[in-house]
């Protein structure tokens, strides 16, 4: 597996970048100021977008595996090098993510503990309903991970 920070052309992944997050709008609030990385096995697998929120913290704003290779590590494995990277630059990282157990779990098994739950975000900054395993994502739940 290889790992790239892509510094150029990063609305080039949006296709992958839908997959976490539906809205382009939302989207544009953190790509241009985030640091793309993208995970290759032969081919593009996962991507990951950490944007830094001072005091020594940085937000992972959107992580997407293509469907067909969920299930493989490849998240997982990408969280571990973001989190290795910004070893030593900070102190915390963080994700913001939908009220889905499925989810939660994923970043739970991944090192990640609850910190804190924005109630309505969904509701309130999305122009459509998102769903998740059929269910509808209502709360933004925050989890943190040290650096």
């Amino acid at each position: 597996m290889d790992i790239v920070i892509v510094g150029d052309n990063k609305r080039k992944f949006l296709d992958l970048l839908f997959l976490a997050d539906e809205q382009e709008d939302m989207i544009d609030k953190y790509l241009d100021r985030g640091t793309l990385f993208a995970l290759y096995d032969s081919d593009l697998k996962s991507i990951c977008v950490v944007t830094e929120e001072g005091n020594g913290a940085f937000e992972i704003q959107s992580l997407a595996t293509y469907p067909q290779f969920q299930g493989r590590g490849y998240g997982r494995h990408l969280i571990g090098y973001v989190c290795n990277y910004y070893k030593g630059k900070g102190t915390i990282m963080i994700v913001g993510t939908g009220d889905s157990p499925t989810i939660i779990l994923f970043y739970e098994n991944s090192g990640f503990v609850f910190s804190h739950r924005i109630e309505n975000y969904f509701l309130e900054h999305y122009n459509k309903p998102i769903f998740e395993a059929g269910v509808q994502l209502k709360d933004k739940v925050y989890l943190k991970r040290t650096l």
